[in-house]
């Protein structure tokens, strides 16, 4: 892992995604993607794609800046920022833009990652 290293993703939420989640904590579904779907995208990334498996978080501040449209491709990115290997933690960019490049959501993670010795 090194500064500048990104991962993405690139996901359509559906009208049946966001009525699964409103069945799960009450409430109305709305007409545009729910935040914590966005912040899944970025959940996903961490623990999957980078830094992977054995990812904690430490710290989150995403802003969501505009609504993100329901059946339009979205996709969340990871950048790298900053690695701190004497702690085993490292920052980073996230990002959720729509196809014509509108920035939905963006803000810093902090994790820590599992030290598997390969920095």
């Amino acid at each position: 892992m090194d500064v500048g290293d990104r991962a993405e993703v690139t996901r359509r939420f559906s009208w049946p995604d966001v009525a699964a989640l409103a069945a799960l904590g009450g409430g109305d579904p709305g007409e545009a993607v729910p935040e914590p779907l966005i912040g899944a995208l970025f959940s996903y990334l961490l623990g999957v794609k980078l830094p992977g498996p054995g990812t904690n978080y430490l710290k989150q501040e995403i802003a969501f800046l505009v609504p993100a449209p329901l059946d339009t491709e979205l996709t969340a990115s990871v950048e790298v920022t900053r690695i701190r290997p004497e702690k085993a933690i490292v920052d980073l960019w996230a990002q959720a833009r729509l196809p014509d490049g509108t920035v939905v959501a963006e803000g810093r993670s902090l994790v820590k990652f599992a030290d598997t010795g390969h920095l």
